[in-house]
């Protein structure tokens, strides 16, 4: 996973817990959190426009994690 561009987000301090995010060169998107470096989420484009939609939607509150 070298050579990717690894953003942080305004709202993260300076300090841990920070989630980074990247743009993989197939398309996907890929997420990490700032103390754990070497665990690389990866979600589709789509599929990430669907988790958002149901968080703005507020159509998370009936699954059970």
């Amino acid at each position: 996973m070298n050579g990717l561009a690894w953003q942080k987000s305004s709202y993260s301090n300076q300090g841990a817990n920070c989630v980074n995010i990247a743009a993989a060169s197939d398309g996907t998107i890929l997420f990490r959190e700032s103390d754990a470096p070497d665990v690389v989420l990866s979600i589709a484009p789509g599929a990430l426009r669907g988790l958002f939609a149901m968080i703005k939607g507020d159509r998370l509150s009936g699954i059970t994690w």
